[in-house]
């Protein structure tokens, strides 16, 4: 597989944001955000997506710890 050239980078990139900024708008809401997933979907490599998916996870995560708004689990963890 070659790699995205700099014009498919860049489509990619859009639709990630696209796709990102209806979630913040939407208040997390996916369902209303459905298309922009698709296109996101479209627009780049199947491990991008999964790479952008786990990276906006851990900001999202960073940002309530920051905040202080983290709450660790009250249940122990059975690893």
């Amino acid at each position: 597989m070659a790699a995205p050239s700099m014009k498919e980078r860049q489509v990619c990139w859009g639709a990630r944001d696209d796709y990102w900024r209806c979630l913040e708008e939407s208040a997390e809401d996916a369902s209303r955000c459905q298309q922009l997933r698709k296109s996101f979907e479209s627009s780049c490599p199947q491990q991008w997506i999964k790479y952008f998916d786990k990276r906006r996870d851990y900001l999202k995560f960073k940002e309530k710890f920051e905040a202080g708004q983290f709450q660790p689990s009250k249940s122990p963890a059975n690893s």
